[in-house]
């Protein structure tokens, strides 16, 4: 008899080789009917897998992330599966679960694939789930996979187990389809009940451009028909909130061929409202005890080699710039941190002066695969609101709460209700990844846990998701229509400082290591205003929106008096402009409302005659009259209103 401990504190003893499912079975009939997979001392699990020794287990239903992400590993075999029925020959890359769905990478040999075939496809997938095959696991030598996959004439797999070591392959079969595959998978096909094929793109073998390309077939499936047609309103309403859509309507950012792919532009009112982001992070960062720095484009190689980034991202990075000088090379900056340590090491510093927080808005470069971009939140240039605070351990739990504060301060001033802190964590499986002592990675994880814990947040923890250099706290927000974004990042750094040999002298006149706190509120800023965006369909709050205010004149004959409003709406400091269209009202009115303006302001012959504006809000329509001053009041309180209740 084996030991299972349950979620809830629980123990069942149950016999050796017992299956998660059966024990689920245990419990009630209906929790069975709805498990998806296992974990099993924190392990992701087929249900159906023997548990052959004491273990924690959780029964991962359709309520859980790994449950969904189960599932739709499993999509991706049923697709394939429905894909080999009409296209003989057929060769599959890799097929992962991804944060909505799944996809796969297809390679026709030759045969013709294109969006008006996906129908067909949801179709027999349908067919073939009702068939409530079961996903059959089986342990292979690497000599039965090779010759398998030979006799298929599948070059893709063959090349995947190539870096495979015997003993840890396996296949998995359903139906009429075998894959070379880890796993886990569901019980059976029949949980799947509803299928939505989405789109197609191209993709190179491995992400490598030299390699083939491939067809990448993106899907989705559910448990319950509903939850598809509510998933498929909620990606129209995505459509109308794209920021590539609405950038390009509110005029705030571009991008040019010429320029370059992944380099974005900032037209005017996107600068503008970028630069409040900037300016209201750099306020909140003095009152923090921030100091302002500044540092270059491009180092010399040596730098990120040092700070191990060249080791890590070398490869996928802007290849070298060189210069006149025999042997000299230098990088387009992937990182700012090596930079700020340096820094650091400009003058001796003491114990007394630390925590010491370097701050800058910097633009950094790195060479993302052109198939990956993705307007703002996928580019090759960006600028990070990046903070680096060298202090001494024992100030590190403190500053990183402190650091927290200032990520919730974000959240709170632009609405964002609803996140999750998400501890980010070693893979314990593979070490080589880090850099580092084991008993740094110690000391620093258990600092990120104990913070986050003491203020209060709701948190998961991720294996494997941690940076290179150490463990960091990552916010996961979801946005009004429910998707999740990763916002803001604080990672706690025993390494670079001893790489970078650091040091402080301490009270007791001896040389010591400082800790480094790598943290970016906004992340990118490319990618939080393109969230952002998003997030309230282009409605910007009323202090970050570049233009507040529009002043329209019924016709020409009250332009001068439209100017006149305009100047006193610029003494108090009002973002406005003005309309001078020969349009009628009604089309001017219209057009605001689609650029999103707040506040519309109509001027005719009685508001000259009174000295008045007709104000409209954006979306609410009239408010009534006011004179220019009262506006401008009624605008400056509710921004002064807002701001103030952020500190509360």
């Amino acid at each position: 008899m084996i030991k299972i401990k349950l979620p809830d504190g629980s123990i069942r003893e149950v016999a050796a080789g017992t299956s998660a499912l059966a024990i689920a079975q245990g419990i009630s009939e209906g929790l069975a009917r709805n498990v998806l997979a296992a974990e099993v001392n924190g392990q992701v699990v087929d249900a159906t897998r023997s548990i052959n020794e004491d273990a924690t287990l959780k029964l991962l239903t359709w309520d859980d992330q790994n449950g969904k992400s189960t599932m739709w590993h499993s999509s991706a075999h049923l697709m394939a599966e429905a894909l080999e029925s009409f296209y003989p020959g057929v060769k599959f890359g890799i097929g992962p679960p991804i944060e909505n769905g799944f996809y796969y990478d297809v390679d026709f040999a030759g045969q013709a694939f294109s969006d008006s075939d996906l129908k067909k496809i949801e179709e027999k997938m349908l067919e073939l789930a009702r068939q409530k095959n079961p996903y059959v696991r089986k342990e292979v030598s690497k000599k039965e996979a090779v010759e398998y996959f030979l006799q298929k004439g599948d070059e893709y797999k063959l090349d995947l187990l190539e870096g495979l070591e015997d003993g840890t392959i396996t296949f998995y079969a359903q139906g009429a389809f075998t894959d070379l595959c880890r796993g886990p998978h569901i019980p059976n096909t029949g949980f799947i009940k509803a299928v939505k094929l989405l789109s197609i793109a191209g993709a190179y073998w491995k992400g490598d451009e030299k390699n083939k390309q491939l067809t990448r077939i993106y899907g989705i499936t559910f448990t319950k028909a509903k939850d598809l047609e509510e998933y498929l309103l909620m990606l129209e309403e995505a459509k109308k909130r794209d920021h590539r859509k609405l950038g390009k309507e509110l005029e705030l950012f571009t991008f040019s061929e010429k320029v370059g792919m992944g380099l974005p532009l900032w037209l005017p009112k996107g600068t503008a409202l970028r630069e409040r982001l900037e300016q209201f992070m750099r306020s909140a960062q003095k009152k923090a005890g921030y100091q302002q720095v500044v540092t270059p484009h491009i180092a010399n190689k040596n730098l990120y080699v040092t700070s191990g980034h060249y080791e890590k991202y070398g490869k996928d990075s802007f290849q070298p710039i060189q210069t006149p000088a025999e042997g000299e090379e230098f990088f387009l900056k992937p990182m700012n941190c090596p930079h700020h340590c340096e820094i650091y090491k400009a003058v001796p510093r003491s114990y007394k002066d630390l925590p010491l927080r370097l701050a800058e808005f910097g633009t950094v470069y790195r060479y993302e695969q052109s198939g990956e971009l993705h307007g703002l939140t996928r580019v090759r240039g960006f600028t990070q609101d990046d903070a680096h605070i060298f202090c001494r351990p024992d100030q590190v739990e403190e500053e990183f709460k402190k650091v927290i504060d200032l990520v919730l301060l974000v959240f709170k001033a632009l609405d964002f209700n609803d996140y999750v802190a998400q501890i980010s964590l070693r893979d314990p499986e593979n070490p080589g990844k880090y850099i580092g002592s084991t008993e740094n990675w110690e000391k620093s994880e258990a600092a990120i846990i104990k913070a986050a814990n003491e203020k209060g947040l709701k948190t998961v923890v991720e294996l494997g998701e941690a940076a290179f250099y150490g463990p960091k706290l990552d916010f996961m927000v979801r946005d009004a229509i429910g998707r999740k974004w990763q916002l803001g990042t604080i990672q706690v750094d025993y390494n670079l400082p001893e790489r970078f040999e650091l040091e402080y002298t301490g009270s007791d006149n001896a040389k010591h290591r400082p800790v480094m706190i790598h943290r970016a509120p906004f992340g990118s800023l490319e990618r939080f205003v393109a969230v952002l965006i998003e997030h309230c369909a282009g409605n910007f709050p009323l202090w970050l929106t570049p233009d507040q205010a529009i002043i329209m004149p019924i016709s020409e004959k009250y332009n001068d008096y439209a100017h006149e409003v305009l100047q006193l709406l610029n003494n108090y400091d009002i973002r406005s402009l003005i309309d001078e269209r020969n349009e009628k009202i009604g089309k001017k009115i219209r057009d605001a409302e689609v650029k999103k303006v707040p506040y519309m302001l109509i001027v005719g012959e009685k508001e000259q005659a009174d000295g008045m504006v007709s104000v409209r809000r954006h979306g609410e329509g009239d408010k009534g009259s006011f004179t220019p001053e009262q506006f401008a009041k009624m605008v400056n309180d509710d921004i002064a209103s807002r701001l103030e209740n952020l500190t509360k």
